[in-house]
């Protein structure tokens, strides 16, 4: 196991209704906070009404800024910015999923900073000031990011998407009342389950040796999920099933199941190129890349995709590991299909004829090297054959 440092800030407050209290734990923390979200879900089921009376009742003064989209843009981040300086906020309250917690995260990285928020992604400024608080309420269980130090944004003109990470973004308040998600379509249950189990991957499958205490965490998690969003498949409505996914959720990406090890996040650099460019759902473009990754890379280190078959995937132990391993895989690919996840890339929409080459460069040029890293590392053309195996 390797050495590791680490940091969680965040308050995390679950159960059915909490999210009423947000006014009650927010008061005495912020002279005027910024309410972000989405569309208009929030307004249909009630829950910018329950939202605006807890902050009223508490005294909170704030204003307001939606239209946050599922791969959210730097745009609307901007203006964001521009609301929160004019107003002098201090805090920002994100009601949403990650796309909404991402945004806010993103706002709040910037209300000091003097240059362009976009350049903090791209790496060609680095973050001088403190990010403003950010608190969640959370309404669609899947990217983690109620409880992570991570903000994903796209920016339409370059068709690029990018992360940023700073330990200060970490919620300093999250709730997750399971009652919220009763609502969702069976597909973005289905791409929050995924989300979430590729979060566990890109940490789980590494070269790193001793590290059985977070193999055995994070193969109980990834049983959960499955467990669980299978149940949710067939029972929506099945509020306890929903807890322990959004749990399951937040454990997978607050980086407990890493601690000690070599991480990866191959898949998620590949992922992002899709959605850049053709802007479909993360949870569904994974749903395609992960098994092919899985197929170019487990050769490197057959030990740890063996046991991951044996251990989540129930595959029979043998000594013939190759066997096991595509049983997983295989296994692996019929729970997605289950979920009603698409296989290919022609099931996205994205055509065979695609620039994968361009797309292999952008997800090898955000690290240093151009190498993606794992228990294969990755080159351009090896990314590239990635995206080919999955037409």
């Amino acid at each position: 196991m390797d050495s590791f440092s680490y940091y969680n800030q965040t308050r995390y407050v679950f159960g059915h209704g909490e999210y009423r209290n947000i006014g009650n734990l927010l008061k005495g923390k912020t002279e005027k906070l910024l309410l972000h979200y989405g569309g208009g879900s929030i307004k249909r089921s009630g829950l910018y009404e329950s939202v605006v009376n807890a902050l009223t009742t508490a005294g909170i003064s704030f204003v307001e800024l939606g239209g946050v989209k599922p791969n959210p843009e730097i745009d609307l981040v901007r203006q964001g910015v521009a609301l929160c300086r004019e107003e002098g906020v201090d805090y920002i309250l994100a009601v949403g999923g990650g796309s909404v917690i991402d945004s806010a995260k993103a706002i709040a990285l910037s209300v000091t900073h003097e240059g362009d928020v976009w350049k903090l992604y791209t790496k060609e400024e680095t973050l001088q000031t403190t990010p403003l608080p950010v608190a969640t309420i959370l309404t669609l269980p899947a990217a983690g990011s109620e409880n992570s130090p991570n903000t994903v944004i796209s920016d339409r003109a370059s068709n690029r998407k990018l992360g940023y990470g700073h330990e200060q973004l970490r919620p300093a308040l999250s709730i997750v009342s399971p009652e919220l998600f009763l609502t969702l379509p069976p597909e973005q249950m289905a791409y929050g389950a995924c989300d979430m189990l590729c979060h566990i991957f890109e940490r789980y499958f590494t070269n790193t040796q001793g590290t059985e205490l977070t193999d055995a965490l994070s193969e109980a998690t990834m049983r959960t999920i499955m467990q669980q969003a299978s149940i949710l498949r067939n029972e929506p409505q099945n509020e306890a099933a929903w807890a322990q996914l959004a749990f399951s959720g937040t454990i997978a990406h607050n980086n407990i199941l890493g601690l000690g090890r070599e991480q990866s996040w191959t898949c998620h650099a590949l992922e992002h190129e899709l959605s850049a460019v053709y802007d479909v759902p993360h949870g569904a473009g994974l749903a395609v890349l992960v098994p092919a990754y899985f197929d170019a890379v487990w050769q490197a280190n057959p030990g740890i995709f063996a046991q991951w078959a044996v251990n989540v995937m129930g595959v029979a132990a043998s000594r013939d590991t190759e066997r096991v391993v595509k049983e997983g895989i295989m296994r692996l690919r019929a729970w997605y299909k289950s979920l009603g996840l698409p296989q290919t890339m022609e099931e996205l929409g994205i055509p065979r004829d695609a620039d994968f080459k361009a797309m292999a460069e952008g997800a090898c040029s955000v690290r240093p090297g151009g190498l993606l890293p794992g228990v294969r590392v990755l080159d351009v053309t090896s990314a590239e054959e990635v995206y080919k195996n999955c037409l």
